[in-house]
């Protein structure tokens, strides 16, 4: 809470950072210019949250801090994955209004202000549509197959992007900051607390130094994550799934039976009953690997596995869960 001698945050960046130590200067500055050119430079604060990044991101983040009040640091004791230490982040935020962002730059801080505004008019969560995407085309491709399967899986509004630079108003970040299970989706988390949800247009621009952090491997962890935290569906498709192949194989023993007794000299067909057997076989350890997904998450948060773990802070303004 403010005091009359602090002014009031009303605004709250949220990055999450990894493997961005040549970024992070150039993003704070760029940051302030935006703000000051807002006329919200005492009114923001910064929050990056390290990762557990491999390079001296902590370093730089501590050292931005001591230059810059408006900058809070958050380490992380491992690496939990973009959307735990977003959450860090979260739980942090005291503004008004949270915007969460990339640490690469190709989210224009200048923009800040465009999806502030629309929180400002009445919207609980403004997203961004890219113009001119800068990542690979695989990446373009997995993030079309995404959106159609968070489509389907978690209702999203058609055409709404779940762009990772989005605005959310204070009600909301309550609404999610009380979700402390190990497997934190952000977007998911959000279309469970509201709908009233628009988007703005951004220019995508290029990384301003390395590659990109999410690969196929942490592409496929984030699509599991939002298929079975957020959604029995699976379980009714692999359910429904088994009901049709069920009805298949009992309609395809009844013609076998009758061919067999219509044409006892047939032989027995060796090779396409193999073929059912592994075709069967194969959509039950399917079924059995959905039916585990779910088995395992609700084990590890019975067992309170924790969603992040703070190592160290560069200030004590924090609202810890």
């Amino acid at each position: 809470m403010a005091t009359m001698f602090e002014p009031a945050i009303l605004i709250s960046i949220i990055v999450p950072v990894y493997r961005s130590e040549p970024i992070l200067p150039e993003l704070v500055r760029q940051v302030e210019t935006a703000m000051r050119a807002a006329k919200m430079h005492d009114h923001f604060e910064l929050v990056l949250v390290d990762d557990s990044s491999p390079d001296d991101s902590w370093r730089v983040i501590r050292e931005l801090a001591n230059l810059h009040p408006f900058v809070h640091g958050i380490s992380l004791s491992r690496n939990f994955g973009q959307h735990n230490a977003t959450m860090a982040g979260l739980h942090q935020a005291r503004g008004e209004i949270v915007v969460i962002m990339d640490d690469d730059l190709q989210h224009p801080p200048q923009t800040i202000m465009s999806l502030v505004r629309e929180i400002q008019a009445g919207f609980d969560a403004c997203y961004t549509n890219y113009i001119g995407r800068k990542h690979a085309l695989w990446k373009r491709i997995g993030s079309e197959i995404n959106d159609r399967v968070a489509t389907f899986l978690l209702k999203k509004p058609s055409g709404l992007y779940l762009s990772s630079y989005k605005a959310l108003h204070r009600r909301i970040v309550d609404a999610i900051v009380q979700y402390d299970g190990p497997y934190a989706y952000i977007d998911g988390l959000i279309l469970d607390a509201t709908r009233r949800i628009t988007s703005v247009p951004i220019q995508h621009q290029e990384r301003l130094d390395g590659e990109g952090n999410y690969g196929l491997r942490r592409s496929i962890s984030l699509w599991l994550r939002m298929a079975t935290s957020f959604s029995v569906i699976p379980l009714r498709l692999a359910s429904i799934g088994g009901f049709i192949l069920a009805g298949l194989s009992a309609v395809l023993a009844i013609f076998v039976i009758a061919d067999k007794l219509l044409h006892p000299a047939i032989p027995a067909g060796w090779a396409s009953m193999a073929t059912l057997v592994l075709f069967m076989g194969g959509v039950q350890l399917l079924c059995l690997g959905i039916i585990g997904e779910y088995i395992g998450r609700a084990y590890l948060n019975l067992n309170r596995k924790p969603q992040f773990v703070v190592r160290e802070r560069t200030s004590t303004t924090s609202n810890p869960p």
